[in-house]
């Protein structure tokens, strides 16, 4: 959840440090801190709150000629936010840098205390700093310091650590929390995700789990768990300076809305065969591998487990596989039965989200296929599943996902039809004409409501003054709800709750009082009479309706306080117009609060802790 970042080499690196870490706020913005070397001193600046409090801080006692440095911007675990708990943490002669959770640090820093260790922050990082420290104290060397120290601890963690006495070295090491190298013109660098290292280089290299590295100005060796050394597997990036920049936009995620039309081509594109059909073979997935599945269990958490909501429908429906979601906290702990030719899909922005990366190894330890739907390259879930799926949708700076939700319910589409179309389910015409739905008729209706930003502030407006907002739908439209009423509630913190509309007169009616906004979506055209009957429960009760709904269906004026109409150039066109029209009007109740839209409290974009 925190970001890391590190530097060593001729430049100056606080400067570089500042740059990193206000990418990484992202990941984590409870508090803020660094380690800068200054010859053989390391000092050491920190505090509560984001990047600003450091750089006035910094401003007040700038800290100068450093060329060797390890930054850190956090989501609070262990203590709250605090000066005390913010990182760097030193113990001893080491200084760290953490993100993931130490689970068994109650019983290591016991241990420790008894041997004198007094420590000054509730955080298991300090521990970890400490254990570290006691290992260096006996071997004087930081490779086998780190090697038994972690041999030790539980849980996950990347680390960036100094030794006092070696100038210019920074030690990294992960185990399930993400870390990547790069080489830059004037030296080395660490962080917790690419981004934050583009502003400087885009050549990098991913760490393996358990691998140890020292970065010096002269260079980076790779140490493995048996000793041996290697040379890092330098790589280019695709992903550029400018994607990870806001473009003109007020914030990135206004940005990435706006992404979307174009991220969902850049997703469908590569999965379709020259004859028009479904081809996923540069995946490494033939029409066979397709054949072969019998049912499906869709592994993921959030948005993610949302998208996968939505993929029951399109694979039930065009394949006839059953298919079941999970929620990915909950998967090992109450197992569902893996009958012979269960195909596990595992979905994960990130592609290092911790209950998802623990459902995927249960999955193999039992010896099931699993695929993974992921956006991010070399990520530990892309490279530990048998088969994985890129999702292309570039940089999501933004805590609350819109174009990573959009890209993987496309990518589901693909699959649902590779499968019915492989299985004979589908015709090569109906085959044909899926693909191109997603391809033309997709990305056309989202450019359509893309200009409606009117339409949404009124809504937004309606919304802002109340406490409890209520989204409802039918079919694939329950699943939209769902995420529709946690993009509300993250980002403008208006409780929003979704519900089966025909759930409704089962209990939750009751709340339904005078004023209360209720937001319906309609784009299935045989359920629309049943949801309607729905919208009259709760409009004769008092409830400010807004409809969202397909424009070939004729809507009575007394339906809805308000409408939007929906593209109907495909039923693809009219879902992913509707995912557009609820992120846009989550939007912009959260713009009118004055709500900090990219970075909403208490969150943090990548989940890399249980």
């Amino acid at each position: 959840m925190c970001g890391i970042i590190g530097y060593t080499g001729t430049s100056n690196a606080l400067p570089k440090m500042m740059k990193g870490l206000s990418v990484l706020e992202y990941r984590g913005y409870d508090s803020v801190g660094v380690a800068a070397q200054r010859g053989k001193e390391t000092e050491i600046m920190k505090c509560k709150g984001r990047i600003g409090a450091l750089e006035e801080k910094l401003r007040d006692h700038p800290i100068e000629g450093s060329h060797c440095a390890i930054g850190h911007t956090r989501w609070a675990t262990h203590g709250g936010p605090s000066d005390e708990n913010a990182h760097p943490h030193r113990a001893g002669e080491v200084i760290l840098v953490h993100n993931g959770i130490i689970e068994n640090y109650k019983e290591l820093r016991a241990e420790l205390a008894d041997k004198g260790v007094a420590f000054l922050s509730e955080t298991d990082t300090e521990v970890a700093a400490a254990l570290i420290n006691d290992c260096y104290a006996v071997s004087r060397d930081p490779i086998k310091a780190i090697r038994s120290a972690t041999a030790r601890m539980k849980g996950a963690f990347a680390f960036g650590i100094l030794f006092d006495g070696h100038v210019g070295e920074v030690y990294v090491i992960r185990r399930g929390s993400p870390l990547i190298l790069a080489r830059g013109a004037d030296g080395y660098y660490l962080a917790s995700d690419m981004t934050a290292l583009l502003p400087f280089t885009r050549e990098y290299c991913a760490m393996k789990e358990n691998e140890i590295a020292r970065l010096a100005p002269d260079g980076v060796r790779i140490y493995l768990s048996d000793q041996t050394e290697v040379a890092p597997d330098w790589k280019t990036t695709t992903m550029t300076p400018e994607s990870a920049q806001k473009g003109g936009y007020d914030h990135f995620m206004l940005k990435e809305i706006h992404e979307q039309p174009q991220a969902v081509v850049k997703s469908v594109s590569p999965r379709v065969g020259k004859t028009g059909l479904p081809d996923f073979s540069s995946d490494g997935i033939e029409a066979d591998f397709w054949r072969g599945v019998k049912s499906i269990q869709i592994v993921a958490c959030g948005s993610a487990m949302h998208a996968g909501l939505v993929g029951i429908r399109l694979i039930e429906d065009l394949a006839k596989v059953p298919t079941t979601v999970h929620i990915a906290s909950e998967y090992r702990y109450h197992p569902p039965i893996m009958p012979d030719g269960t195909l596990v899909v595992v979905i994960s922005q990130s592609g290092e989200t911790a209950d998802t990366l623990a459902a995927l190894r249960y999955a193999k330890e039992n010896g099931v296929p699993t695929l993974a739907i992921v956006n991010a390259v070399e990520t530990t879930i892309a490279r530990e599943a048998d088969r994985r799926i890129y999702t292309y949708a570039g940089p999501e700076i933004a805590v609350a996902t819109t174009k990573g939700y959009c890209t993987q319910a496309s990518v589901l589409w693909m699959i649902a039809a590779a499968i019915a179309h492989a299985t004979g389910r589908i015709s090569d015409e109906k085959a044909r004409e899926v693909v191109q739905s997603l391809l033309c008729d997709v990305p056309a209706a989202m450019e359509q409501m893309l200009s409606r930003e009117d339409r949404y502030r009124k809504i937004a407006r309606g919304l802002i003054d109340h406490e409890h907002v209520f989204y409802i739908g039918r079919g694939v439209d329950y699943a939209l709800s769902m995420e529709a009423a946690l993009k509300l509630k993250e980002i403008s913190y208006i409780h929003c709750e979704a519900y089966a509309a025909g759930e409704l007169k089962h209990g939750t009616i009751s709340l339904i009082e005078p004023g209360t906004p209720v937001l319906a979506i309609s784009t299935e055209k045989d359920l629309f009479d049943k949801t309607e009957s729905n919208i009259r429960e709760v409009r004769s009760r008092g409830a400010q309706v807004t409809l969202i709904c397909r424009s070939d269906i004729p809507v009575h004026q007394e339906t809805a306080d308000e409408l939007i109409s929906l593209p109907v150039s495909s039923d693809a066109a009219t879902v992913f117009s509707a995912l557009l029209a609820i992120q846009c009007i989550a939007y912009e109740t959260a713009s009118l609060l004055g709500c900090d839209i990219d970075r909403p409290r208490n969150l943090a974009k990548s989940v890399t802790v249980e």
